[in-house]
């Protein structure tokens, strides 16, 4: 399942839907709203939404391992923390809120 992030304020994002449904769950979207098939942050959301998302990010801590073992080492080449995944959609909510529009989404199978 792949999530399409719009605004007229910021390039479209693609997103993996196991990527994006706990991003919208943080800006404070509920489990039903980020699941479904459209959806939306509009202007009047997007303080709080920014808000969320980056105290997620404050209180999530950075994934830690033991690089000297192989299989760690390996999950450590393959990990992408909360504050990188979140980025694009966080800049995209940021400059939608300067200019004050909308952010929408789309989920497609």
């Amino acid at each position: 399942m792949l999530y399409t992030f719009r605004s007229k304020a910021a390039a479209e994002i693609l997103m993996l839907g196991n990527h994006a449904r706990p991003l919208l769950e943080a800006a404070g979207k509920s489990p039903g709203v980020a699941s479904a098939v459209r959806g939306v942050f509009t202007a009047d959301q997007l303080g709080d939404a920014i808000a969320r998302l980056e105290a997620r990010i404050a209180a999530t801590p950075p994934a830690s391992f033991n690089e000297d073992d192989p299989d760690e080492a390996a999950k450590a080449r393959q990990h992408v923390d909360l504050d990188q995944r979140a980025f694009p959609l966080l800049e995209m909510l940021r400059k939608a809120q300067a200019r004050q529009v909308d952010v929408m989404w789309e989920r497609t199978e």
